[in-house]
C-alpha cells in the first residue's frame, strides 16, 4: 500500500455488498451472486480539510454510486475483470493519487470463507 504523506488523506470503503453475476459455471451464470467490495483511495485532501468544502473533496458517495451501478447493471466472468473494472472507476477521478481495490467472492470455494483479488494503481 501507499505511503501516507502529510496531506495526503485515505479513504476506505468497507464491505460494500453487492449482487452480481460472477462466474463461469452455468448457474453463476443465471444467478447473481454477493461479492464485498473494499476501496483504499488516497489523495491530496489539504485544501479539502483547509476550506472545510465539499468542493475540495473527493467525494467518495459518488465514486460508490458509480461502483454500485456498473456492478449490479455487468456481468463478469472473473473476479480479476470485476476488480479491475471497479479500479478504473476509481482511477478515472483525477484527484485520486492512489487506489487498492479488493473483491471478495464469498463461498466460492468449499471450505472457504471466501476467495478475493486485489488489483491496486497510482499515479
Amino acid at each position: 500500500m501507499a505511503r501516507l504523506e502529510p496531506g495526503t488523506a485515505r479513504i476506505r470503503v468497507k464491505d460494500l455488498c453487492l449482487r452480481t453475476y460472477i462466474g463461469i459455471n452455468e448457474e453463476e451464470i443465471l444467478n447473481k451472486q454477493d461479492v464485498l467490495i473494499n476501496l483504499t483511495i488516497l489523495y491530496a485532501a489539504q485544501e479539502a480539510v483547509r476550506d472545510n468544502d465539499i468542493d475540495h473533496a473527493l467525494n467518495y458517495r459518488t465514486i460508490t454510486k458509480s461502483i454500485i451501478h456498473h456492478v449490479e447493471n455487468n456481468r463478469f466472468a472473473l473476479l480479476e475483470r470485476l476488480t479491475q473494472e471497479v479500479l478504473d472507476l476509481v482511477m478515472a477521478h483525477e484527484a485520486v493519487q492512489y487506489a487498492e481495490v479488493e473483491v471478495d467472492k464469498p463461498h466460492a470455494l468449499r471450505f472457504a470463507e471466501s476467495v478475493s483479488i486485489t488489483l491496486a494503481a497510482e499515479r
